[in-house]
């Protein structure tokens, strides 16, 4: 909030000086009743319009009993893509990681530090379905909307534009609809969706090396310390819950999907332990993220907090992997 205070008032006063220097004086020249009207216009902007807009945009969608919504769902076809689909069209309609300084919304960061969470998580997914799940034992041309989802899933979700420029909105929609398509093809036996072992430990293995990544950006700023003054904290704390989030959700789908395949590997019990740890995770929610010592009395270590359940997620993850081998 403060960073985003300071580029504010940076860019305001650029703008502020400009004038000036085209007009010096007008200001001064104009009557002390319309100089307290711009002076109160100001003072709405700040006291009203952004504390106001930050209330209605602000938005943590960490339901955890999300079903895939009907637009992307496909009868017949995967349980999983359906899921990343939704999560994507889900969050592309309510997107926030890129507002620029003058949207209401600019100020907020943790739900957009959970989108680009979400959004990472189901892109992914969709690059595992380009190179194993949606092909023939990887050595079948890649699926045409499977390497177009990919692409666009891995579009930088803090870039902002005005159409037709390319926005990180509308690029997720449009790999939603790529998904969608490669979904339909499925059900109607027109492109592979391959429920293997191998390629659902291939997945487990990608799953396990990005949670070790969050979990090291966990831990650098637990290290950091701060306590309650740690503003960047919630930003590590809910990009790293906004992935647990996102695996969740689709390993929950996967699930469904490989179904036999878990069965036939006596891996039931510990695929329900995974996705515990997973939800715990996804829905942790503290009303203020306090970066304290791990041993502390008084400051909660919410980052260490996450950063146990993340492991365990991530140890069960391999677990399951090693599983699904024998």
């Amino acid at each position: 909030m403060s960073d985003f205070l300071k580029r504010t008032a940076s860019s305001l006063a650029s703008q502020a000086a400009a004038l000036a220097a085209r007009a010096p004086g007008a200001f001064a020249a104009l009557d002390q009743r319309t100089r307290m009207m711009i002076g109160a216009g100001v003072l709405v902007l700040l006291i009203i319009y952004y504390p106001l807009g930050m209330v209605i945009y602000d938005r943590v969608d960490d339901d955890i009993a999300f079903q895939p919504l009907p637009a992307y769902s496909a009868s017949g076809g995967s349980a999983a893509v359906a899921m990343a689909a939704s999560l994507a069209a889900r969050e592309a309609n309510h997107w926030i990681a890129n507002k620029p300084f003058f949207h209401p919304a600019a100020p907020l960061d943790n739900g957009p530090h959970f989108q680009l969470g979400v959004i990472y998580a189901v892109s992914r997914f969709a690059l595992e379905l380009g190179d194993y799940l949606g092909r023939v034992r990887g050595t079948s041309a890649i699926d045409a909307n499977l390497d177009r989802a990919a692409a666009e899933l891995r579009f930088d979700g803090t870039v902002w534009g005005i159409w037709p420029m390319a926005s990180a909105e509308r690029q997720y929609r449009a790999g939603a609809e790529h998904l969608l398509a490669y979904n339909q093809d499925v059900a109607a036996g027109k492109s592979v969706y391959d429920r293997r072992a191998d390629n659902l430990i291939a997945f487990l293995d990608r799953a396990a090396a990005d949670l070790g990544s969050a979990s090291a950006e966990l831990d650098a700023r637990a290290e950091a310390g701060g306590g309650y003054f740690d503003t960047k904290a919630d930003d590590v704390f809910y990009n790293a819950k906004g992935k647990l989030y996102g695996y969740y959700m689709i390993l929950a789908a996967l699930g469904d999907d490989f179904a036999p395949v878990i069965r036939e590997k006596q891996a039931t019990e510990i695929w329900a332990a995974m996705l515990s740890s997973f939800r715990t995770g996804a829905t942790m929610s503290p009303l203020i993220v306090v970066n304290g010592r791990h041993d502390s009395m008084f400051m909660p270590a919410h980052l260490a907090n996450l950063g146990f359940h993340l492991l365990r997620a991530r140890t069960q993850v391999k677990e399951l992997a090693d599983t699904l081998r024998k």
